[in-house]
């Protein structure tokens, strides 16, 4: 049998389990989260997850930024690098990475093949929770000499939060999947703050006072001391253009770190602030030259990625309204006064009006789509509802034909953006692949 029909009967297995993402919200709000049958799981795998220290990476936006970041620059340092994201943006392989390479595809259904005995004796395993042990597994086999860990949702009952990390780190905290998480960002924070643990560092970036006080009372109970960007840890952006930034970070053991990032927007500028005081605070040896060498070189695609500078087309994985309000941020910064054609698909249990009232002034019309993703909303839902809120709106599937469409609505002064779902700004991505 050829590889990749390897590689599809592994993801059929995969799939074959329960896969919440691709649940609807209230199928989500119903879901059995424990960490006992991944604890069991692991346990007859060998515990893999125990072989290599830890960055464990919590958060509602800018976990993935942070944890590329931090991976880039332990890969710089010299550490066997460990990487475990999602979800995928292209390829299912990308969520399991080593030194910035995804798992192969004979690896992946090798290993597949080699845990199904452990799986089948442990009842109602997800398939996140399967792909999470893999991904520990994988790293214990190559060798890793460090790993970052994304969680995939909230934190204290996620499949990831089985690690004993060096250091904890949680990203800005909005609203998002409510329905599991609660639908205050004081309950929203406390889910995040679940992957705290006893007398482990934390490194949080800036929060809203009432996140902040979940995550400074938790931290306290657990005697974890807490780092806090825009207070023991400062940054300033120095220049900013389209070809990257320039930042200063200063950390209460780094006087002052100056390096380049490709990755765009005063949110990356603290992304990269909290990335650095991660990497400092989990223990781990990096010299100052490795650790800019690692964010300069840092790749983490369809976070405003220009895909091309004239007339500009853009991808984004904005996804709730504080992402959205960072998207037109850094459209202000970067293209001002010029009108935005947003190639627009969301999954039915996001906030659509917010996100809309968010990039509103700077919207000339949204081209409405949907991905091919069973929680994808209607179309024809998003274009009602951005009439209602006074926004131009018209529907285009498949998502080939909305890129076409916004191209041609956009002509030679406007910016095409894909933004709401990963999903469709994935789809986006492949079909550009004809227009370059």
């Amino acid at each position: 049998m050829d590889t990749e029909t390897r590689y599809n009967q592994a993801l059929d297995y995969l799939y074959s389990f329960i896969d919440y993402s691709l649940k609807k919200a209230t199928e989500l709000a119903k879901a059995e989260f424990n960490l006992d049958r991944m604890e069991a799981l692991l346990e007859k795998l060998g515990d893999p997850h125990r072989a290599y220290p830890v960055i464990h990476v919590a958060g509602t936006k800018g976990k993935g930024s942070v944890c590329a970041l931090c991976a880039s620059a332990l890969q710089h340092s010299g550490y066997t690098t460990g990487l475990y994201t999602s979800p995928h943006l292209l390829d299912y392989a990308e969520r399991i990475q080593v030194n910035g390479q995804p798992i192969g595809h004979k690896e992946l259904a090798d290993l597949v093949d080699e845990i199904k005995p452990a799986v089948a004796s442990v009842p109602k395993l997800t398939t996140f929770e399967i792909t999470t042990a893999l991904a520990f597994l994988y790293f214990a086999r190559k060798g890793c000499t460090a790993a970052v860990i994304e969680v995939g949702l909230g934190g204290r009952l996620d499949a990831t939060n089985v690690v004993r990390p060096n250091v904890a780190v949680i990203t800005s905290i909005s609203y998002d999947h409510m329905a599991v998480l609660g639908d205050t960002l004081t309950l929203i924070a406390g889910e995040k703050a679940g992957i705290i643990k006893e007398n482990c560092p934390v490194v949080s970036a800036p929060q809203t006072p009432e996140a902040l006080a979940v995550l400074e009372k938790v931290a306290a109970k657990r005697s974890a001391p807490l780092t806090l960007v825009g207070r023991e840890v400062t940054y300033n952006r120095l220049l900013s253009s389209l070809a990257g930034q320039t930042v200063q970070v200063s950390t209460p053991s780094l006087p002052s770190l100056t390096f380049a990032l490709p990755l765009l927007g005063k949110h990356q500028a603290v992304n990269a602030a909290t990335a650095l005081a991660a990497l400092q605070a989990s223990g781990l040896k990096l010299p100052a030259p490795a650790i800019q060498k690692g964010f300069y070189g840092v790749k983490w695609p369809a976070r405003f990625e220009i895909a091309r500078q004239e007339p500009p087309v853009i991808f984004d994985s904005a996804h709730n309204r504080d992402s959205f309000a960072r998207l037109r941020e850094t459209l202000d910064e970067h293209f001002p006064g010029r009108p935005v054609t947003l190639i627009f698909g969301v999954s039915e249990d996001k906030m659509l009006t917010d996100m809309l009232e968010e990039i509103r002034p700077s919207l000339g019309v949204v081209v409405a789509t949907r991905a091919d993703h069973p929680r994808a909303l209607e179309p024809e839902k998003i274009v009602e509802t951005a009439r209602q809120a006074g926004v131009e709106s018209e529907a285009a599937t498949p998502v080939e034909a909305a890129l076409a469409r916004a191209l041609k609505l956009a002509g030679e002064t406007g910016v095409v953006v894909s933004a709401g779902s990963l999903f469709v700004t994935a789809e986006v991505m492949r079909a550009w692949e004809k227009y370059k």
